[in-house]
């Protein structure tokens, strides 16, 4: 039987150990909740989740009740701001190791230096390292992106420079960039950050692989240095990224002589014994099945371009798929070749253990290197239901990889689907650049089997769901039922607001109690009004709404607050041969005939008046039925004169020593 090695070094490192300790700890005194998963071990997290501890994304997120836990990765300066602002309890258990980056790059940004970072970007490492350099950092992923930097801003080789490295780096890539940094910079500052059991951990991976036939490498599929692993590893030898020992199933040791094994720095060591136990129980089964003229056999088969072949995922990475197809080959499915969609990673399309079928597109005999595309495969089944579609007319979904001249490209089933930009948007204002990246519906509206092409149409769906809308619409509504809407369009005689499936009309008379020349005065296209259904024809799908609100009724507010005899203040607005009308409120007139506007006897209303002029009268008389007001200047100032008659009467009176009763 095939021999197994573990490395020494594999397992928890010493700030993931402190880090998961802690929790542990921590449960037992409070609730307990972590900032991101605590480690990149889904094992780990799970067991935390069902005693009680929750993983949050943001301080938002948190509980007044809470204690935090900065995980070993570290975060940014303005969470441990944001947590002291809302008085939230936490516990740091970022690992030293990285606490000490944090501090470097705060202490160079503070002298005015420029900062670069060896790392993942997307890494949580990362993004905390980045969250402690006041002005911008610079990350980049490996040397080649280094040099691009450098060569694309010069005005920094004239800057103070220094550089850290994710604690996790690849030391082989950390050389060359330092390399790198010295030939641009002259004399950078640089920090060997990475952490020494990093290093020591990928050097044993290194050597371990070159002694071995098969190494597996257990860890999560987010973990950089799980990754990394892998990647030195499969330098010399065939490699499987696994998470447990659950992603042993499918995959095949038979004939090997040497195994290794080795983990990422957050994978507890009871998941490593049990990878170890369950290789060893498959590898005395499958010795007992083996049929070495058949391995034989098969591990020379030949392959050709075009070939459909089934292959088993062995390890998933950020760009590609590695697959074990039965022959001497390495297979390599490039994400190009894995899904159409852009928004994917390799990972959310395969796993370790799947089963897939493949075409080969390229083979590298010298090197033992074969790329194969599961796109491919996924087209031509994608492509029989595309012709199925077209003949029954079934609503298909795919994602907008593209906008070209002329339309757009959809990716659906693995196929290429081109919709005409005629059938592609379903407003004028739209843009086909809007639909990128986006999920949308679609129909076949024709297709060229022999070209294995096919076009699609996005308004042909939007139609039919927008007659259904629109059918259920008028079966359901009635007088009275009031919606919002937006205004769409405006002409002389009234606004179209949407309602949805329908436009309906606010005639110009509807839209305000005030005399208005055009709808413009009171609404804009755009506005959103709350309208009612003062009358339809559903047969001849009319539909007429109301705006106007009762209680705004200008002749409801003068009845509630006006009566015959009260004093007003109004505005004339037009003058007439026998009279002047006068605003009391806006939208209530009331006239002032030309007996009423003077004591005098006026014989011209202009001589006595003039529009725009403001006057004092008398509420005379109101005629609600009509909508009728007449208000007097005259009644008015008959009234002042007969109190000051009186008032005169009195006064002579009081200083002849007479009362007046």
């Amino acid at each position: 039987m095939a021999k197994i090695v573990v490395a020494k070094s594999a397992g928890f490192c010493f700030g993931v150990d402190r880090a998961v300790k802690i929790v542990y700890d921590e449960l037992k005194k409070h609730k307990t909740a972590t900032l991101g998963p605590i480690i990149h071990n889904k094992s780990v997290v799970e067991d935390l989740k069902s005693k009680g501890v929750r993983v949050v994304n943001s301080v938002d997120e948190l509980n007044p009740d809470e204690c935090v836990i900065i995980r070993s990765h570290g975060v940014g300066a303005d969470v441990y701001k944001k947590l002291e602002e809302r008085g939230i309890s936490y516990v740091d258990a970022t690992c030293p190791f990285v606490a000490k980056i944090h501090s470097i790059v705060k202490e160079k940004c503070a002298q005015g230096f420029e900062i670069l970072i060896a790392g993942d970007k997307n890494h949580p490492e990362v993004e905390g390292i980045v969250g402690h350099c006041p002005q911008s950092a610079h990350v980049f992923k490996d040397d080649e992106e280094l040099k691009n930097f450098f060569a694309e801003n010069p005005e920094i080789l004239q800057k103070k420079v220094a550089i850290v490295a994710q604690t996790t780096y690849n030391i082989k890539i950390w050389d060359k960039c330092i390399q790198i940094a010295k030939e641009f910079c002259g004399s950078p500052q640089i920090y060997d950050t990475i952490c020494n059991a990093t290093s020591n951990r990928q050097k044993e991976a290194e050597e371990l692989a070159k002694a071995s036939d098969v190494m597996v490498i257990i860890g999560g599929k987010d973990s950089s240095n799980t990754i990394k692993l892998y990647d030195v590893c499969s330098q010399y030898c065939k490699c499987y990224h696994i998470e447990d020992a659950g992603e042993l199933c499918g995959t095949y040791f038979s004939g090997t002589v040497s195994i290794g094994i080795t983990a990422g720095a957050s994978t507890p060591a009871y998941i490593i014994k049990e990878v170890q136990k369950q290789m060893s129980e498959m590898l005395k089964n499958q010795e007992e099945d083996f049929n070495f003229e058949e391995a034989l056999e098969q591990s020379f088969k030949k392959i050709y371009i075009g070939n459909m072949v089934k292959g088993y995922i062995t390890a998933v990475n950020a760009n590609e798929a590695i697959v074990d197809i039965g022959t001497k080959h390495t297979g390599y499915v490039p994400l190009s070749e894995l899904t159409d969609d852009p928004g994917l990673k390799p990972s959310d399309v395969v796993k370790v253990g799947d089963e897939v079928d493949l075409i080969v597109t390229k083979i590298n005999d010298q090197d033992g290197i074969v790329t194969l595309s599961k796109k491919k495969v996924d087209a031509m089944v994608g492509f029989e239901n595309i012709l199925k579609a077209k003949d029954s007319g079934a609503v298909l979904e795919g994602v907008v990889v593209g906008a070209v001249k002329g339309g757009l490209l959809i990716s659906s089933g693995g196929v290429r689907v081109f919709v005409p930009a005629s059938q592609a948007t379903t407003r004028r204002e739209e843009k086909l650049e809007d639909y990128l990246k986006k999920t949308v519906q679609f129909k076949v509206i024709e297709v060229n089997e022999q070209r294995s092409r096919a076009v699609g149409s996005i308004k042909a769906v939007a139609k039919e769901q927008r007659e259904e809308e629109e059918k259920k619409f008028w079966e359901t509504v009635k007088t009275g039922d009031v919606f919002k809407g937006e205004v769409k369009s405006l002409t002389s005689y009234g606004a179209f607001v949407n309602l949805g499936p329908v436009d309906g009309m606010v005639h110009i008379s509807e839209l305000s109690w005030n005399k208005i020349k055009h709808p413009s005065e009171v609404v804009k296209v755009g506005d959103v009004l709350e309208v009612y259904v003062k009358d339809l024809d559903a047969e001849k799908k009319r539909i007429s709404l109301g705006f106007k609100k009762n209680e705004e009724n200008p002749w409801e507010i003068f009845k509630n607050e006006y009566k015959v005899g009260d004093v007003v203040t109004a505005k004339v607005v037009s003058i007439t041969p026998f009279g002047a009308f006068a605003q009391i409120i806006p939208g209530i007139d009331g006239l002032i005939h030309i007996s009423q506007i003077s004591t005098q006897r006026v014989n011209n209303v202009k001589d006595a008046l003039s529009v725009g002029q403001t006057v004092e009268a008398k509420i005379t008389e109101i005629d609600l039925d009509r909508k009728r007001i007449s208000i007097s200047i005259r009644a008015l100032l008959e009234d002042k004169q007969a109190e000051q008659e009186a008032k005169d009467i009195a006064d002579a009176a009081k200083n002849a020593g007479v009362t007046v009763e």
